[in-house]
């Protein structure tokens, strides 16, 4: 005697022990550490000042459409590294303000120091408030502009580094 078929499942993969692919892998683990966020959009608004400040000062010009990269610097650092926390796009913001100015202060230093020889910690440090002086006559709407769109660019880093 035989012995008699079960009837089908409905499912056609259903037929052996062993399923036909692998199973999927279990989801990687969320990422929400505002803290280290916070610290690494900090670092990457020194870091993006700095080399915005150097390219400005070395072409002798205010480029600034670098202030879109600052920012987004920060915004996507800050997010790669602290996650989804829905502070970070707006710490991210707050510090790419301050990010584009310092850089334009750097520039502002670096162009002085070309032209007087002078050491660039002692026009930067010693000499803080005629740069300042320096940055505030010669801003234009433009400037402010740049400002605005280095805060947006890093707010929209932050929501791009996590989907």
């Amino acid at each position: 005697m035989s012995q008699p078929v079960p009837p089908p499942s409905g499912n056609p993969f259903a037929g052996g022990d062993a399923a036909p692919y692998a199973p999927t892998p279990p989801a990687a683990p969320v990422r929400d550490n505002v803290g280290i966020g916070i610290l690494v959009a900090v670092v990457a608004a020194l870091v993006g000042a700095g080399a915005y400040g150097a390219l400005s000062g070395a072409i002798e010009r205010e480029i600034g459409y670098a202030a879109i990269g600052v920012g987004f610097l920060i915004g996507f650092a800050a997010a790669k590294a602290g996650g989804r926390n829905p502070a970070l796009p707006v710490v991210s913001a707050l510090l790419a303000l301050p990010a584009v100015y310092v850089g334009q202060l750097i520039g502002g230093a670096v162009v002085v120091t070309k032209l007087t020889d002078a050491a660039f910690l002692d026009v930067f440090i010693d000499q803080f408030g005629l740069l300042t002086d320096a940055w505030s006559k010669s801003a234009d709407g433009m400037t402010y502009v740049f400002l605005a769109i280095g805060a947006v660019a890093a707010f929209g880093g932050a929501k791009k580094a996590n989907g």
